[in-house]
């Protein structure tokens, strides 16, 4: 499959770590992230090659993409959870510091491509042992590739970012940041420079 065309006109596979490293990196940039900040990817490789999601898991493509959010992640000094799709209740792939540190509930299993995803597989395979299942998080900042629907792992509230990244293959590419709810009435003030 090396050399195939995607639909999103990523050419091949090592593409995808590229586009995958610059989608992020723009959102922690936009996001005002900082090191320490715990980022939610959620991406259906079926969607990225082109295929209906959960149809077609390329293992290969998990592993492009997971290069290219660690190495960013890494870059950037902030946490990474990798979602599980529906067949594992879209438990999170996180490094066991994060589990503790967080103090998130750790589930038990596997992800594989055909359980899991492929993406949530090469993270997992990419953690050595240090990988481990959260079964929910609150993220401070989040990617979607291939609407994976990744919004019961983010914080409240969701603020929706463009980025210029647009797609990732053929997979449509969403990306939102948090911010602490805005509480009180017509009489509350906030800090200058809060979105409202």
């Amino acid at each position: 499959m090396e050399g195939m065309d995607f639909a999103g006109g990523v050419a091949n596979f090592q593409e995808l770590a590229g586009a995958a490293r610059a989608a992020l990196a723009e959102l922690v940039a936009s996001a005002g992230l900082r090191p320490g900040d715990l980022v939610v990817v959620g991406g259906s490789t079926s969607e990225v090659m082109g295929k209906r999601i959960g149809s077609a898991p390329g293992l290969e493509v998990g592993e492009q993409l997971a290069q290219g959010l660690i190495e960013a992640a890494e870059t950037a000094g902030v946490e990474l959870a990798v979602q599980c799709c529906e067949h594992l209740n879209r438990a999170l792939v996180v490094p066991r510091h994060v589990l503790s540190v967080r103090g998130l509930m750790e589930v038990t299993a596997v992800p594989v491509p055909g359980a899991g995803g492929a993406l949530a597989a090469a993270y997992y395979g990419s953690l050595g042992r240090q990988a481990c299942l959260a079964a929910s998080i609150a993220a401070d900042a989040g990617l979607d590739i291939g609407q994976t629907l990744i919004g019961m792992h983010l914080r409240a509230v969701a603020v929706p970012v463009r980025l210029s990244v647009r797609s990732i293959g053929a997979a449509h590419l969403t990306a939102a940041r948090t911010r602490p709810p805005l509480i009180g009435g017509p009489r509350a003030h906030y800090p200058e420079g809060t979105a409202r």
